[in-house]
């Protein structure tokens, strides 16, 4: 199993939003905070299978030091999203 940073945001009057540092595009949203953890997982593994569909590469987990040491990621809450697995023949 891999694990990736997914930043977790909540501005007032808005859903709860996670985006990942190593994944750019790659973002999803949950009314409930409950929620997080699980759309999380489902909105990373199908980025992930997209990117293996287009031939893509899949790039190694970022340090938590190295997605921290951005400013812009500062404000987010970091959370630890797993992938079953990340190869070229992923499919979730």
């Amino acid at each position: 199993m891999t694990c990736y940073i997914g930043l977790a945001y909540k501005d007032p009057d808005t859903s709860y939003g996670v985006v990942f540092p190593d994944f750019p595009g790659c973002a999803t949203a949950a009314e409930k905070l409950s929620e997080i953890p699980g759309m999380a997982e489902e909105a990373l593994a199908l980025h992930i299978a997209g990117m293996v569909e287009d031939g893509e590469s899949i790039p190694e987990p970022s340090s938590f030091e190295a997605v921290m040491a951005n400013p812009k990621n500062r404000d987010g809450v970091p959370i630890l999203v797993a992938v079953k697995t990340v190869s070229p023949s992923y499919a979730p």
